[in-house]
């Protein structure tokens, strides 16, 4: 309730060099109280005129920043709204990229297989004539595999004990017979080539077996015969094969 007319009647007497709180204590402690009162009131008038102008502005303020809040809630919810949207927009982009990368992915398999079963079929075309003949030569085995057993077993059972020349001569005899009975055999049959391979005979060259045709047959015959074998070997070769080649196997030499 305090006016400015009030402090301007104050100011006289607040001006006074002995208004103050310890002169006042010397006349009265009451009348000390009340002067100390009267300029706390008129310092607060003054403190409080600056104040107010403040006060109100700051509730305009207050007001404004109210306003400017809800429309910033107003337009973050608008951006989450629309930030949610961009998200589901965003994973339908991702899957749609994924799948035509999956897409080109494939395609670009198909193309190289497409490129790959080109080159296969040109690279295939040229052999077509090199399988048509190795069919017709199997079928012909095919035919010939009995007259080919049929000489293979004659030589494994009779020509153990002749020399090259005559094995040659008994091939030749058994052909002759084959050929009247009508039995069907390979003309240019090799006994060798169809009763082992040519790792088994590198395997008997290493053991000490010789790489001469009568060597190898007669290796042949030790291993594919079905009786004992007996061996005329003046020279020790067959011996010392026979011991290279059964070592591991718990062989026992009666000499």
């Amino acid at each position: 309730s305090i006016t400015g007319e009030t402090v301007e009647l104050l100011e006289p007497y607040l001006d006074m060099e002995d208004y103050n709180l310890e002169t006042a204590k010397k006349v009265c402690g009451n009348v000390a109280g009340l002067c100390s009162w009267t300029q706390a009131m008129a310092y607060f008038y003054g403190i409080n005129k600056e104040v107010l102008p403040l006060k109100a502005n700051l509730a305009l303020q207050e007001g404004r920043l109210a306003a400017a809040q809800m429309e910033l809630n107003n337009a973050q919810i608008q951006l989450d709204e629309k930030q949610m949207e961009l998200d589901q927009v965003q994973a339908m982009y991702d899957t749609a990229m994924k799948e035509k990368q999956a897409l080109l992915d494939d395609a670009e398999a198909c193309r190289r297989k497409m490129s790959n079963a080109t080159a296969l079929i040109k690279g295939l075309g040229g052999e077509k004539l090199r399988w048509t003949a190795s069919s017709k030569n199997f079928q012909n085995q095919i035919i010939d595999l009995v007259g080919n057993v049929l000489l293979a077993t004659g030589f494994l059972s009779y020509s153990g004990p002749f020399n090259q020349e005559y094995r040659n001569l008994l091939l030749q005899l058994w052909k002759k017979e084959m050929d009247n009975s009508k039995i069907p055999y390979s003309n240019d049959l090799n006994l060798t080539g169809m009763l082992v391979d040519n790792a088994t005979v590198g395997e008997w060259n290493l053991q000490g077996l010789p790489n001469d045709d009568l060597s190898i047959q007669n290796g042949i015959i030790v291993t594919k015969a079905s009786r004992y074998p007996l061996l005329i070997d003046p020279q020790g070769q067959g011996k010392i094969w026979i011991k290279n080649k059964e070592k591991n196997n718990g062989l026992q030499v009666n000499s």
